[in-house]
Parts: C-alpha cells; structure tokens; sequence
C-alpha cells in the first residue's frame, strides 16, 4: 500500500527568462508544503421562476507554496521577485509537480507570483515564508 506522505511530493519550477531550467524547490515547511483553495467551477444564476441556470467560466487557480526560512529555494522566488521589480515586468512560470503517495502528477501551465512574503518573521525560530502563484491551468494525470 503506498503512503500518502507528503515528504516525498516533488515540485519543478521554470521562469524563463531567469530559470529556463526547471528548479526543484526543497525545503518546504514543518506542516505545510502547499494548498491549493477550491476554485469555482461554475456560476450559477437562479431564476426568479426557480429555475436554475449555469455556465462555464475560466477562473484563476492561486496556488501557496510554504518554505523554511532557511530553504535554499526562497533564491527562486527572491530572484523571481527582485528582477520583476528592477524590470517592472512579470514573468510567467510553467512547473511540475509529482505526488507519489497517489500516483499523480500536476502541470502547471502559465504562472504568474502573485504572493510574496519578502523575509521571514523571527521569533523564537525564524518562521516559513509563503509564497502564492497564481496558474492559468493546473492539469492532474495519473504519474508514469
């Protein structure tokens, strides 16, 4: 029977221009590694008669990555952050991420840094930093 551990989850991320090579992030948070809200799938309208009606509609999926403070992927996303700054630009992200522990794979399609958390808070320990993309598609198929 395969484990539903989330210590063996693997996520690749490319930004083209500045990562044209997937970047394995690591280093993910004690409880946390990434959440994903529901998303609305459709919209609905009811009727003044009762009858309900609906529709397809394209929605943005936000997507919370959390890492450890000292995780050496926060570069990614600093990198990723301090050159849209310096360019004033954004830049779209594309990523893989593998879930043994039920077989699937997620591909992520058009991503754009829509959440970041430019330093960590200290306390007792320096906490995780939370991170949010923001995908155009994110696509679940059995993993190979």
């Amino acid at each position: 029977m395969p484990s539903i551990t989330a210590a063996n989850v693997v996520v690749m991320l490319s930004v083209p221009p500045l990562f044209s090579t997937p970047q394995q992030i690591q280093g993910f948070g004690q409880d946390d590694v990434f959440d994903v809200p529901q998303i609305k799938s459709v919209d609905t309208l009811m009727g003044v008669d009762g009858n309900l009606s609906a529709g397809y509609v394209f929605v943005e999926i936000p997507w919370n990555f959390t890492l450890q403070a000292d995780s050496l992927s926060n570069l990614v996303f600093d990198t990723w952050w301090t050159q849209m700054q310096a360019g004033q630009v954004t830049y779209a992200a594309s990523g893989l991420i593998r879930v043994p522990g039920t077989s699937t794979k997620y591909t992520l399609v058009n991503g754009y840094l829509t959440g970041y958390k430019p330093a960590p808070d200290a306390k007792k320990l320096l906490q995780p930093r939370k991170y949010m993309i923001t995908w155009n598609t994110i696509a679940p198929s059995p993993a190979s």
